[in-house]
């Protein structure tokens, strides 16, 4: 399970921002997943859960809050973005196969709440 790896990621990258006084004060840290970027948001929030419960109690009151995204192509023989579902990548306008992705592998801190 790489989300526990990813959790203690965010909780690193908190540190070089945040002090530890600051850094208790978080109430919610946002991010924004991409659905191409391989996380189970279910998995992340229990993963965020194990890691606060045995390392990391600073965040004890801290919540995690997962956009996520889903995935765009940009197509250059028609000019236009679409959305791909069923990870079926065509251009829903004129049809042909395309990989040229323009959104959908973020997996960003896309803010923090403090008190």
């Amino acid at each position: 399970m790489h989300e526990i790896s990813l959790v203690k990621n965010i909780f690193g990258s908190l540190d070089t921002v945040y002090d530890q006084e600051q850094r208790e004060k978080i109430e919610t840290i946002h991010l924004t997943v991409g659905l191409l970027a391989n996380v189970e948001p279910i998995l992340m929030e229990n993963a965020f859960e194990a890691v606060v419960a045995t390392e990391r109690q600073e965040y004890k009151d801290c919540q995690l809050l997962m956009q996520i995204l889903p995935i765009k192509v940009y197509c250059s023989d028609c000019d236009s973005e679409s959305e791909i579902e069923n990870y079926k990548f065509v251009c829903t306008h004129c049809g042909k196969p395309n990989n040229n992705v323009i959104q959908g592998n973020e997996l960003l801190i896309s803010g923090v709440d403090i008190k």
